[in-house]
């Protein structure tokens, strides 16, 4: 089957646009961040730019990678050496651009990380976590009545990996506080917005006792694991609306 093609910059453009990613004060660059000038016809996509995703990319003789976690985030060296110069002379020597979208990704209402795990666990997003963003990183969610421990039961049968649950005593839940990722500190504003359960991806020695002493329960899901939905669903979207070829690798990560 021939696929079209499309330029790295005329891709991230599209990206850029249906994501709205200039209107995103984020942690690194949102779109294309390693342009090897070379028409794109096959992607790959996946949550991180590993070197696993990198070498899986080389293997499939794809011309793009479009992740969630790219590179080049706020604070970390600058000089391309050790791993970080081994991926881009990976990328750069086998012709693969390197796009990624983070918070955008996150926050879109429609294939974003939140979006796509409230739809997978049966909640509605009904509003913002922080009320006041224009483009929220965090939702909150309703759902019909459920135990914790039968919600527990679709979260791993969805995720295909059992959450780690603090318990705070709400035995049933209709009221959910959820952001993908590394958001485990904002447990604090869904248990001001009276939610009585939070759900994200990671967890810290912290997070247990916020739950305990705020009354909230809390799901630690895993950061990748609540991630792969946007990405997927970005890359359905180009294959649907640019005609290119998209596979998605999976690159498993406990975290």
């Amino acid at each position: 089957m021939n696929h079209t093609q499309i330029s790295p910059t005329a891709l991230a453009q599209w990206c850029d646009t249906y994501l709205q990613a200039s209107e995103f004060s984020d942690y690194c660059p949102n779109g294309l961040q390693v342009d090897t000038d070379t028409p794109i016809e096959n992607i790959i996509t996946g949550v991180t730019a590993s070197q696993n995703l990198i070498d899986a990319a080389i293997e499939a003789n794809a011309d793009a990678i479009l992740v969630h976690h790219g590179y080049f985030w706020k604070g970390e060296p600058s000089p391309l050496t050790g791993m970080k110069g081994k991926r881009i002379r990976s990328l750069m020597q086998n012709n693969i651009s390197l796009l990624a979208y983070h918070l955008p990704l996150d926050a879109h209402p429609i294939i974003g990380n939140n979006a796509i795990l409230a739809e997978q666990l049966d909640l509605e997003i009904t509003g913002a976590l922080y009320p006041h963003e224009k483009h929220p990183v965090g939702n909150i969610a309703k759902c019909d009545p459920i135990t914790i421990q039968d919600f527990i039961t679709k979260v791993s049968d969805k995720l295909q990996r059992i959450p780690t649950h603090i318990s705070a005593g709400n035995d049933v839940i209709t009221r959910v506080g959820i952001c993908t990722g590394g958001a485990q500190d904002m447990i604090e504003q869904a248990a001001a917005m009276d939610c009585q359960l939070y759900i994200s991806g990671e967890i810290s020695e912290r997070t247990t006792h916020a739950a305990r002493e705020l009354g909230i329960d809390y799901l630690a899901c895993g950061h990748h694991a609540t991630e792969k939905g946007g990405i997927q669903a970005l890359g359905d979207l180009i294959e649907q609306s640019l005609g290119l070829s998209v596979r998605f690798i999976d690159d498993p990560n406990p975290a």
